[in-house]
């Protein structure tokens, strides 16, 4: 019986990649592919047909490309799209985050045959992606626009000493909530900030160009032994661990993963608690697992002011709910609150060093 598996479209203009999708999702015994087509309009006709769980969505494709088919699709009968990508140059990479932004829920790499060295993992990362990403729940786009802002938060809601450095940890779900962040702090915010994203090796480059143009903000893929910048924003490169050293400089190293990830969060935040204590701010974002949870306690525990995206403003919530059931998290907080309850901390921890 299929009723009870997860129903996929595969949209994906090469007919030899599109069968080889479908051939490998049905080697799942949980997953049927319901419909596979080869245009971006295709795709959304079908979905406003017959509405699958998952859409697995190429960005390249004739007659309406992935990010438009994902716009369209999220403004008219929403469902999990996940965008499946070669990763070949920067503009593609770039269209892959715009299409986030339009609301698909994940990003993650193609696998094209035995002769990927990695193949293996990224068969398996894509099946488990998909099979996690029909369980969230999507809601409707009404018009393609960034979430408005919150009302600012009153600084005497929260307590805070000096803030030196700010970790973010994120994972599924969590670029267009970086964005939002980032495009939403004032200009002058003073203070660094340090951010592993969980995403697919090949794609970092494309996340800082797209956070460069969309936040302006200066976004850069951390350097071994640079001195953070106040206001910009570092992304840990792929397959290296980023924390921080006592002289505040970044530390990059290909240690053991954590929680089978590299970079982890787990290694930022623990970092941060060790090297700044209370003068750290740690952050966890929507994500699948744990990565970071425990740590996210421990900064707390160290003096650090700790805030988990709430629940409902979560694509996923994992890492940040394991941190809230842990008691790691000083405040709970939707996404569009986060940019101005940093801005408060920042301008109580201004006024006290006044006084």
């Amino acid at each position: 019986m299929t009723d009870h598996k997860i129903k996929v479209l595969v949209a994906e203009d090469s007919a030899i990649i599109r069968m080889f999708l479908v051939h490998l999702l049905e080697s799942d015994p949980q997953i049927c592919v319901i419909g596979a087509v080869g245009d971006g309009q295709a795709a959304v006709d079908f979905v406003n047909q017959e509405k699958p769980d998952v859409v697995l969505m190429d960005i390249h494709m004739p007659h309406m490309d992935g990010f438009e088919a994902t716009r369209r699709i999220m403004q008219t009968r929403a469902v999990p799209i996940v965008i499946c990508s070669a990763a070949a140059n920067a503009r593609d990479l770039v269209i892959s985050f715009q299409a986030m932004e339009a609301g698909a829920i994940a990003c993650i790499e193609t696998p094209y045959g035995r002769e990927q060295g990695d193949f293996d993992a990224t068969a398996a990362h894509l099946l488990e992606t998909v099979k996690l990403m029909s369980e969230v729940k999507v809601v409707r786009r009404s018009a393609y626009s960034r979430p408005p802002s919150a009302p600012a938060a009153h600084p005497s809601q929260y307590t805070s000493t000096r803030i030196k450095l700010i970790g973010i940890g994120a994972s599924t779900g969590g670029p267009p909530v970086l964005q939002t962040i980032l495009a939403s702090l004032p200009r002058d915010f003073p203070v660094p900030l340090l951010v592993v994203q969980h995403i697919a090796r090949g794609f970092m480059a494309g996340m800082a160009e797209w956070l460069n143009h969309t936040t302006g903000r200066q976004i850069h893929i951390a350097s071994y032994g640079t001195y953070p910048l106040p206001g910009h924003a570092y992304l840990a490169p792929d397959d290296f661990h980023m924390g921080i050293d006592a002289d505040s400089r970044i530390v990059l190293t290909r240690e053991e993963p954590e929680n089978h990830l590299r970079p982890s969060v787990s290694f930022l935040f623990r970092s941060l608690a060790e090297a700044c204590g209370p003068g750290a701010l740690g952050i966890l974002l929507t994500g699948m697992g744990q990565d970071g949870a425990a740590e996210l306690r421990l900064m707390k525990d160290k003096g650090a002011i700790t805030i988990a995206q709430d629940q409902e403003s979560s694509a996923v919530y994992g890492m940040p709910g394991v941190a809230v059931a842990l008691g790691g998290a000083t405040h709970v907080l939707a996404a569009d609150k986060i940019a101005d309850a940093l801005a408060a901390l920042i301008h109580q921890k201004n006024d006290l060093s006044r006084s």
